[in-house]
């Protein structure tokens, strides 16, 4: 597949469109970081070598029940044409994952079906839809005729490179990135059969310059909607695309979360969908011990950081805390004491952080310094654990305890104990403990000096 040329931009902008400086906006706490959603999503690609297997069932809700519900175990049952059969192996995939195993006969089923489904990155579902554009395209015809929006120019990227891979062996299917950057000549008509972009770029393609003939389009994707519209104006966007459409375009719409807003959007751009979801994996804090230390200030969580260091690195840990400022004094104190640490900040590009995680993974540094918004989603086996600097709380300072089970739900994986320090240091933040302690139903013992031989062993 032959894509577009594109410019590179050198300036970085955030989810607006605003460029900020790498050192600006240092005090920002993870909710103001709304930008991160789309870095975060990008880092996960980026240091995904292989799908993740998850153990979360999936729930299927199809539109006609008296339809018979089938899933697959092997991609020929699909009936793929040879030429992206050969992609699909050609790309590493012996066999369907979870969510293709249900999500690709709905997709690829004559008439097509609208397709509303929750999987969270490293499940495979970009191979999945794009192997449903793939399939629908007519190789023939010299226009557009599948169409896939993501939130940034980044993501419109990588999923471009999947296109490119999974379409090697299928040379007449080209590919067109409608991103900022990328200028055409007013009056043009695009030939490529698969367009991939941003919200407002394509918008402007299907309106305003008429680049596209959206009454054209047999397929439309809106990949990582949960991302998407947490963007001023991405939403807007997108329901203005899905109204210009012919009304038998399949519709397809993935987000790894669905909270209420991401359900409203799906529920307007989506009519009549099958619907896959995740039933939530119960996490369990069964395998991890968890105790807190009573400190006054942040030089006294310091210092009992320090005490306890020689017998938490053993193995590997994470440290987090709630802002980038104190993330960075943190790291720097440690290398000042001699340690080798690792720091994961909001401020460096994802390409950095994708680096720092492996170095990591190597077992390089032991320990990694992060917030809350650089962690989301990294699984590192080797974590057993897990040191809250500052306890997390959501943005009116109440106890967030579905972070506090996604940091230290990081340790005791894979059936292996794991352990959690809380550092305390005020009555404010023993009180937020007490109300973590009352939600999970799970006693958090203090931190004694004997207990230093018990975490010794955990580690070991």
């Amino acid at each position: 597949l032959s894509s577009l040329h594109l410019k590179e931009e050198k300036t970085k902008p955030d989810a607006n469109g605003a460029v900020i400086k790498a050192d600006d906006n240092l005090e920002k706490t993870e909710d103001e970081e709304k930008e991160d959603r789309a870095a975060q999503s990008l880092l996960n690609k980026l240091i995904r070598s292989n799908l993740v297997d998850t153990t979360n069932q999936v729930e299927v809700l199809q539109r006609d029940p008296t339809s018979p519900l089938y899933s697959v175990k092997s991609f020929e049952e699909l009936r793929l044409k040879p030429q992206l059969l050969q992609g699909v192996y050609a790309m590493g995939f012996n066999r369907p994952s979870k969510i293709q195993e249900n999500a690709l006969p709905m997709m690829l089923a004559e008439p097509p079906q609208n397709l509303i489904a929750q999987s969270q990155s490293g499940t495979g579902k970009t191979a999945a839809f794009v192997l449903a554009m793939l399939s629908r395209v007519e190789p023939g015809n010299k226009y557009p005729q599948c169409l896939c929006l993501s939130p940034t120019y980044e993501l419109a990227l990588q999923t471009g490179k999947v296109i490119e891979q999974m379409g090697k062996f299928y040379p007449e299917l080209k590919l067109a990135y409608a991103v900022r950057g990328n200028k055409l000549e007013r009056g043009q008509k695009i030939s490529e059969q698969i367009v991939i972009g941003t919200p407002g770029t394509v918008l402007d393609w299907c309106s305003k310059l008429k680049f596209i003939d959206p009454k054209k389009i047999k397929v439309f994707v809106l990949d990582e909607a949960d991302v998407m519209i947490a963007t001023q104006g991405h939403q807007d966007q997108s329901i203005r695309i899905q109204r210009m459409l012919p009304r038998d375009c399949q519709m397809l719409l993935f987000s790894a979360t669905f909270e209420d807003s991401v359900w409203k959007f799906a529920q307007k751009v989506v009519p009549d969908p099958n619907i896959i979801k995740l039933k939530r994996e119960e996490e369990t804090l069964d395998t991890i011990k968890q105790y807190y230390v009573l400190c006054n200030n942040r030089d006294e969580k310091f210092q009992a950081l320090c005490n306890i260091y020689g017998a938490i690195t053993i193995a590997q840990a994470m440290i987090f805390c709630h802002t980038r400022k104190t993330a960075g004094w943190l790291a720097a104190e440690l290398s000042k004491e001699g340690h080798q640490v690792a720091l994961l900040s909001g401020e460096m590009m994802v390409e950095q952080r994708a680096a720092v995680i492996e170095r990591f993974r190597e077992g390089k540094e032991k320990v990694l310094v992060t917030t809350n918004v650089c962690a989301r989603g990294i699984d590192v086996e080797q974590v057993s654990v897990v040191i809250n600097f500052d306890l997390p709380v959501d943005k009116d300072g109440n106890p967030d305890n579905e972070t506090y089970l996604h940091r230290i739900g990081r340790t005791g994986r894979f059936g292996k104990r794991g352990l959690a320090i809380n550092m305390v240091d005020s009555k404010h933040s023993m009180n937020i403990l007490n109300r973590i302690q009352e939600h999970f139903n799970k006693k958090i013992n203090k931190l004694d000096t004997d207990d230093l031989d018990e975490i010794e062993k955990i580690t070991n």
